[in-house]
């Protein structure tokens, strides 16, 4: 039976912490299995429900791979003259893929030009998997799968920053609470944000003209 592997990721959008990219391989007559224990796409379940099938998940997948994108390099790719956050999520991919070597993977495509994305991507693969990207790719199991697993390992890294550095809500730019703590700890913690933001730049700029102060 072939291997199948799904990809996702988790926390593209907020200003804080990092971003978590996941792809799981699995046996393709196991896919049902996922559905069974109540896999689908996390953004529709509690986190305790996630947390809870974390570990059922392993027991049915052959193999997965998790990789932790951090602040600092989320800039340096948004920031430069050659990448930017999709193209370095693609190199992430691949690599993810490269270890898991499945036949086939279904990818959820953060582009707006999905061929654009599928051709860069390739550049990078050293087997050769068939790529299927898509929109709302969740509605697979396997990649439903891969975004519960990079879901739960970032919400646990939010924890762990919480606890080093304070209370700072959701971490996206729409939360006031987050909006409040960029206010006032933009400067202190530095690299808890991704400086190549707008609400990051924002706040530092007006900031140093003194409307914060």
């Amino acid at each position: 039976m072939a291997i199948v592997a799904g990809s996702d990721e988790a926390g593209r959008g907020p200003v804080i912490g990092p971003l978590v990219i996941c792809g799981v391989s699995i046996e393709e007559s196991d896919i049902p299995k996922l559905v069974d224990i109540g896999v689908r796409d996390s953004k529709f379940l509690t986190p305790k429900k996630r947390e809870e099938l974390f570990p059922k998940i392993k027991l049915i997948i052959k193999d997965y791979m998790l990789t932790v994108v951090e602040p600092k390099e989320i800039d340096d790719a948004v920031e430069s003259d050659t990448l930017n956050l999709n193209w370095l999520e693609a190199i992430k991919t691949a690599i993810i893929i490269n270890y898991l070597k499945p036949e086939s993977a279904i990818i959820d495509c953060p582009s707006t030009n999905i061929q654009a994305y599928t051709d860069y991507m390739k550049n990078f693969l050293k087997q050769d998997t068939k790529l299927i990207l898509k929109h709302k790719a969740e509605s697979h199991p396997e990649v439903a799968a891969a975004s519960i697993l990079a879901k739960v390992t970032r919400d646990k890294k939010i924890e762990e920053l919480k606890t080093k550095y304070g209370d700072f809500g959701s971490g996206y730019p729409s939360d006031k609470k987050t909006q409040d703590y960029l206010k006032q700890n933009w400067k202190k913690h530095p690299e808890l944000f991704r400086k190549s933001w707008k609400s990051y730049k924002k706040v530092a700029t007006q900031t140093k003209l003194g409307e914060f102060k």
